[in-house]
């Protein structure tokens, strides 16, 4: 079984209300330094059999349908082994 990880981000010309919340509460509590913070979402999906070209695709078509809104999202999919290390698929 193996590990599809599609990460999903607001395209940088939205304006994400959580990650300018984040990055107000961190110097209160006392972290310093952090210029920006972007929230996103991160889906792990466990395929049967090996992770295949035809695999991959199927992945992104879900990406664009169900997992982001493409209008104000970008996303990425890679492949991770049991460990959490990337795969080159």
């Amino acid at each position: 079984m193996a590990r599809v990880v599609v990460d999903v981000m607001p395209k940088p010309e939205i304006l994400d209300p959580q990650g300018k919340a984040v990055l107000g509460a961190l110097p209160r509590l006392g972290f310093a330094g952090v210029t920006d913070v972007r929230q996103g979402k991160r889906f792990e999906l466990e395929v049967d059999g090996e992770v295949t070209d035809e695999v991959l695709a199927r992945v992104h078509e879900m990406a664009e349908t169900l997992l982001s809104n493409p209008v104000i999202e970008n996303f990425t999919v890679r492949v991770e082994d049991s460990s959490g290390a990337e795969v080159l698929a």
